[in-house]
């Protein structure tokens, strides 16, 4: 790997680690599991640059490595299992709104795909077109995830805010 693209790849992982972490979060819907995410996808990130040797699109490659390590770990038959024997620790989270709460609980139901077109789209700000580039999904099946996404979302919501 040349010194320029070393570089390169080392100013972005300090620039972009947080809203990375950002997206996970809303992706996975926990503190730990996105710092996990995060670093996973950045190592996938910087492995990729020394074997392909030059990233053209760090940020594309980056966005495409998260979404789709969380999607390989949700289908993964481990991650399914829970148990029950001991509520875990958690850290006490800052405050927030009841409707950010109840935005996130309604996020974290939908499916894995769902939300990471919800995230790309809306949180990311990305069009449809560079959602399903990043996704490797055609525009179509983008616009129907967004679409079924929106409205399990808007009728969770209604319950909660009624």
């Amino acid at each position: 790997m040349r010194s320029e693209d070393h570089d390169a790849l080392h100013a972005f992982v300090e620039s972009r680690r947080t809203a990375l972490f950002r997206s996970a979060f809303l992706l996975c819907g926990d503190r730990h599991e996105a710092e996990d995410l995060v670093q996973t996808t950045l190592v996938k990130v910087v492995l990729g640059g020394r074997r392909h040797g030059r990233l053209d699109n760090i940020e594309a490659y980056a966005r495409k490595t998260l979404v789709n390590t969380f999607i390989a770990a949700r289908r993964r038959f481990w991650r399914r299992e829970q148990a029950y024997g001991e509520l875990p620790e958690r850290a006490v989270e800052a405050a927030d709104t009841d409707t950010g709460l109840a935005v996130r609980a309604a996020l974290a139901r939908l499916t894995p795909r769902q939300r990471a077109v919800l995230v790309l789209r809306y949180w990311e700000d990305l069009s449809v077109e560079a959602t399903a580039a990043t996704l490797g999904m055609r525009e179509n099946t983008v616009k129907s995830h967004t679409a079924r996404g929106l409205a399990a979302l808007r009728a969770e919501m209604a319950e909660v805010l009624v």
